[in-house]
């Protein structure tokens, strides 16, 4: 391992593993490795991961080790040799509509950062994100690799509700709300794709380590996504991210 490893029992039946409280992607792709190897290990056990941007929750959900064996075979784990295991991520290509309709923060975007919708949405659409972690909401994507000059604080009051689909920016990360809830972030479009269905196996398509990459459609070919996606027949456009 590159970094130095800090273990804590987290309950009864987990372990919390942490690396150097940084955001990057050396960090996140040694997490996903010793996630894999982790795995490997424990390939016969019922076990969950939850990897986030600088840590790493490994769960025995059929709770037959203690959080402390389990720490214990963990840390054995880290003199082990990880170059064999080599993380399989996809990158997403995911369609995004800005219409007025849709972004109700786009002008305060424009008024604060002196920039057109057209070259906020150019920048948004350029950019290659990465997804950090999953959480808040299910399905919702952390994005890191957000522009600098797209940057900018979330709402000192957040709004009650957010409608399903939108695409908000929140500090220096981008993001699509799956569900309607409250929501602090800025809004600029919005995604006419499901990212967290029940009914799917597994609900969320996409996954911590992946990469996502948006482009623009006009509000017509949102309209005709969003048919697709109700009638069950979209399939989102993926393509094997090499590192």
């Amino acid at each position: 391992m590159k970094y130095t490893l800090n273990f804590k029992e987290f309950g009864e039946y987990a372990v919390l593993i942490e690396w150097p409280s940084e955001i990057n992607e050396s960090i996140l792709d040694e997490i996903l490795k010793f996630q894999q190897q982790a795995g490997q290990h424990f390939k016969n056990k019922n076990f969950e991961y939850i990897p986030s941007y600088t840590t790493l929750t490994i769960i025995d959900v059929s709770k037959q080790l203690k959080a402390s064996e389990l720490k214990h075979i963990l840390q054995s784990l880290v003199i082990e040799d990880s170059g064999q295991y080599k993380v399989q991520r996809n990158l997403w290509k995911i369609p995004v509509c800005y219409d007025a309709s849709f972004a109700p923060d786009m002008d305060l975007l424009c008024d604060e950062k002196k920039l057109t919708p057209a070259q906020i949405i150019k920048q948004h659409t350029e950019a290659t994100y990465t997804i950090y972690c999953m959480g808040f909401l299910p399905g919702f994507m952390y994005l890191g690799g957000l522009p600098e000059a797209l940057h900018f604080r979330r709402k000192s009051t957040p709004r009650l509700s957010v409608m399903p689909g939108s695409v908000g920016i929140g500090g220096n990360q981008t993001g699509i709300y799956p569900q309607e809830s409250p929501g602090g972030w800025n809004l600029i479009g919005n995604c006419p794709v499901k990212l967290f269905n029940i009914n799917n196996m597994p609900p969320c398509f996409v996954k911590v380590g992946d990469k996502v990459k948006f482009y623009e459609i006009s509000r017509p070919e949102y309209d005709i996504i969003d048919i697709k996606v109700q009638t069950g027949i979209y399939e989102p456009e993926k393509e094997v991210w090499n590192d």
